[in-house]
Protein backbone atom coordinates (compact mmCIF):
# COMPACT_ATOMS: atom_id res chain seq x y z
CA UNK A 1 0.00 0.00 0.00
CA UNK A 2 2.60 2.32 0.75
CA UNK A 3 4.66 1.47 -2.45
CA UNK A 4 1.13 2.23 -4.22
CA UNK A 5 0.98 5.91 -2.93
CA UNK A 6 4.58 6.55 -3.21
CA UNK A 7 4.43 5.53 -7.12
CA UNK A 8 1.48 7.83 -6.93
CA UNK A 9 3.40 10.90 -5.74
CA UNK A 10 6.12 10.29 -7.75
CA UNK A 11 4.23 10.24 -11.07
CA UNK A 12 2.13 13.07 -10.50
CA UNK A 13 5.44 15.46 -9.69
CA UNK A 14 6.86 14.20 -12.43
CA UNK A 15 4.05 15.13 -14.92
CA UNK A 16 3.84 18.59 -13.37
CA UNK A 17 6.53 19.59 -14.16
CA UNK A 18 7.46 18.05 -17.64
CA UNK A 19 4.33 20.25 -18.23
CA UNK A 20 5.62 23.03 -16.62
CA UNK A 21 8.19 23.71 -20.15
CA UNK A 22 5.41 25.63 -21.29
CA UNK A 23 3.88 27.81 -18.89
CA UNK A 24 4.68 29.57 -15.62
CA UNK A 25 5.67 27.09 -13.04
CA UNK A 26 6.88 27.29 -9.86
CA UNK A 27 7.47 25.44 -6.08
CA UNK A 28 8.16 26.33 -2.93
CA UNK A 29 7.64 25.40 0.91
CA UNK A 30 4.43 25.84 2.61
CA UNK A 31 3.32 25.05 6.49
CA UNK A 32 1.00 26.24 8.94
CA UNK A 33 -1.87 25.51 11.84
CA UNK A 34 -4.19 22.69 11.64
CA UNK A 35 -7.60 22.33 13.39
CA UNK A 36 -8.52 18.59 13.06
CA UNK A 37 -11.91 17.09 14.23
CA UNK A 38 -13.52 13.69 12.81
CA UNK A 39 -17.31 13.33 11.87
CA UNK A 40 -19.01 9.97 13.69
CA UNK A 41 -21.73 8.58 11.36
CA UNK A 42 -22.08 12.22 9.58
CA UNK A 43 -24.02 13.76 12.87
CA UNK A 44 -21.65 14.28 15.32
CA UNK A 45 -18.00 16.21 15.23
CA UNK A 46 -15.62 15.66 17.58
CA UNK A 47 -13.64 18.06 19.74
CA UNK A 48 -10.38 19.91 17.69
CA UNK A 49 -7.12 18.36 17.81
CA UNK A 50 -4.66 21.66 17.61
CA UNK A 51 -1.42 20.46 14.96
CA UNK A 52 0.69 21.84 12.00
CA UNK A 53 1.20 20.89 8.71
CA UNK A 54 4.54 21.54 6.54
CA UNK A 55 5.72 20.66 2.90
CA UNK A 56 6.67 20.95 -0.55
CA UNK A 57 4.49 22.36 -3.65
CA UNK A 58 4.75 22.37 -7.13
CA UNK A 59 2.46 24.58 -9.12
CA UNK A 60 1.94 24.53 -12.62
CA UNK A 61 0.31 27.50 -14.93
CA UNK A 62 -2.22 25.57 -17.35
CA UNK A 63 -3.53 28.95 -18.87
CA UNK A 64 -3.30 32.51 -17.60
CA UNK A 65 -5.63 32.22 -14.27
CA UNK A 66 -5.61 28.53 -14.19
CA UNK A 67 -3.19 25.99 -12.33
CA UNK A 68 -2.22 23.03 -11.37
CA UNK A 69 -1.06 22.57 -7.96
CA UNK A 70 0.78 18.79 -6.33
CA UNK A 71 1.63 19.13 -2.91
CA UNK A 72 3.54 16.47 -0.67
CA UNK A 73 2.53 17.21 3.24
CA UNK A 74 3.14 15.79 6.76
CA UNK A 75 0.07 16.76 8.78
CA UNK A 76 -0.87 16.05 12.17
CA UNK A 77 -4.40 15.44 12.86
CA UNK A 78 -7.26 13.64 14.95
CA UNK A 79 -9.23 14.54 17.74
CA UNK A 80 -10.23 15.15 21.32
CA UNK A 81 -13.30 13.83 23.03
CA UNK A 82 -13.98 15.02 26.75
CA UNK A 83 -16.55 13.50 29.02
CA UNK A 84 -16.65 14.28 32.81
CA UNK A 85 -13.42 16.11 32.94
CA UNK A 86 -11.60 13.09 31.53
CA UNK A 87 -9.88 14.01 27.72
CA UNK A 88 -9.74 11.23 24.92
CA UNK A 89 -6.75 12.32 22.28
CA UNK A 90 -6.66 10.48 19.18
CA UNK A 91 -3.54 11.73 17.00
CA UNK A 92 -2.96 10.24 13.66
CA UNK A 93 -0.34 11.51 11.74
CA UNK A 94 -0.48 11.70 7.61
CA UNK A 95 1.98 11.94 4.67
CA UNK A 96 -1.02 14.05 2.24
CA UNK A 97 -0.75 14.31 -1.57
CA UNK A 98 -3.33 16.90 -2.90
CA UNK A 99 -3.61 17.78 -6.19
CA UNK A 100 -5.71 21.26 -6.84
CA UNK A 101 -6.81 22.85 -9.37
CA UNK A 102 -6.70 26.47 -8.72
CA UNK A 103 -8.13 29.41 -10.30
CA UNK A 104 -6.98 32.99 -10.24
CA UNK A 105 -10.18 35.40 -11.05
CA UNK A 106 -7.91 38.35 -10.20
CA UNK A 107 -3.61 38.53 -10.31
CA UNK A 108 -3.29 37.96 -6.51
CA UNK A 109 -6.74 35.98 -5.07
CA UNK A 110 -6.99 32.21 -5.65
CA UNK A 111 -9.24 29.42 -5.36
CA UNK A 112 -8.86 25.87 -5.30
CA UNK A 113 -10.33 22.51 -5.15
CA UNK A 114 -8.65 19.21 -5.67
CA UNK A 115 -9.46 15.32 -4.70
CA UNK A 116 -6.40 14.31 -2.02
CA UNK A 117 -4.87 10.82 -0.72
CA UNK A 118 -3.14 10.95 2.55
CA UNK A 119 -1.31 7.88 4.41
CA UNK A 120 -1.46 7.16 7.89
CA UNK A 121 2.76 7.11 9.26
CA UNK A 122 2.15 6.82 13.11
CA UNK A 123 -0.88 7.45 15.62
CA UNK A 124 -1.36 7.05 19.42
CA UNK A 125 -4.20 7.11 21.90
CA UNK A 126 -4.09 9.14 25.06
CA UNK A 127 -6.83 8.65 27.70
CA UNK A 128 -6.49 11.56 30.98
CA UNK A 129 -8.87 10.79 33.51
CA UNK A 130 -6.88 13.50 35.91
CA UNK A 131 -5.41 10.75 38.24
CA UNK A 132 -3.09 9.58 37.11
CA UNK A 133 -3.25 6.18 38.26
CA UNK A 134 -5.99 6.00 36.17
CA UNK A 135 -4.77 7.26 33.51
CA UNK A 136 -4.43 3.94 30.41
CA UNK A 137 -3.15 4.01 26.66
CA UNK A 138 -5.49 2.06 24.15
CA UNK A 139 -4.52 1.62 20.30
CA UNK A 140 -7.03 2.29 17.87
CA UNK A 141 -5.60 1.54 14.66
CA UNK A 142 -6.53 3.56 11.51
CA UNK A 143 -6.67 2.26 8.17
CA UNK A 144 -3.57 3.04 6.18
CA UNK A 145 -5.37 5.11 3.57
CA UNK A 146 -7.53 8.11 4.18
CA UNK A 147 -9.04 10.10 1.38
CA UNK A 148 -11.34 13.19 0.52
CA UNK A 149 -12.05 16.56 -1.17
CA UNK A 150 -10.35 19.65 -0.45
CA UNK A 151 -11.79 23.34 -0.79
CA UNK A 152 -10.37 26.65 -0.13
CA UNK A 153 -8.93 30.08 -1.46
CA UNK A 154 -6.44 32.64 -0.42
CA UNK A 155 -3.92 35.65 -1.81
CA UNK A 156 -0.36 35.19 -3.22
CA UNK A 157 2.16 38.22 -3.94
CA UNK A 158 4.23 38.70 -6.66
CA UNK A 159 7.13 38.08 -4.65
CA UNK A 160 5.52 33.97 -4.41
CA UNK A 161 4.25 34.77 -0.22
CA UNK A 162 0.79 32.62 -0.46
CA UNK A 163 -1.97 33.36 2.82
CA UNK A 164 -4.06 30.50 2.11
CA UNK A 165 -7.07 28.96 4.21
CA UNK A 166 -8.27 25.01 3.04
CA UNK A 167 -10.83 22.92 4.42
CA UNK A 168 -10.28 18.94 3.53
CA UNK A 169 -13.88 17.23 3.93
CA UNK A 170 -12.73 13.04 4.29
CA UNK A 171 -14.35 10.80 2.00
CA UNK A 172 -12.85 7.56 3.42
CA UNK A 173 -13.40 6.08 6.91
CA UNK A 174 -10.53 6.40 9.52
CA UNK A 175 -11.75 3.32 10.82
CA UNK A 176 -14.51 0.01 10.29
CA UNK A 177 -16.86 1.00 13.22
CA UNK A 178 -19.19 4.05 13.11
CA UNK A 179 -17.46 5.70 9.80
CA UNK A 180 -15.44 8.55 11.12
CA UNK A 181 -14.48 10.86 9.02
CA UNK A 182 -11.37 13.35 9.03
CA UNK A 183 -12.55 16.96 8.61
CA UNK A 184 -9.74 19.51 9.08
CA UNK A 185 -9.02 22.98 9.04
CA UNK A 186 -5.54 24.43 7.44
CA UNK A 187 -4.40 27.64 7.60
CA UNK A 188 -1.02 28.25 5.85
CA UNK A 189 1.76 30.29 4.72
CA UNK A 190 4.01 29.51 1.66
CA UNK A 191 7.02 31.01 -0.32
CA UNK A 192 7.92 30.08 -3.35
CA UNK A 193 11.94 29.30 -4.40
Amino acid sequence: MKTTFFTIMCTLFSTLFINAQDHKSNAGIKGGYNLAAVSFDGNTETGQRHGFHIGLYGESFLTESIALQVELLYSQQGYELDDNGSTFTQKIDYVNLPVLFKMYPSDHFFLEVGPQLGLAISHKEEYDSNFSLFNTSQEFNPKDLDWGVNFGGGFKTDSGVSLGVRYHLGLGSIYDDGSPKNRVWQFSIGFDF
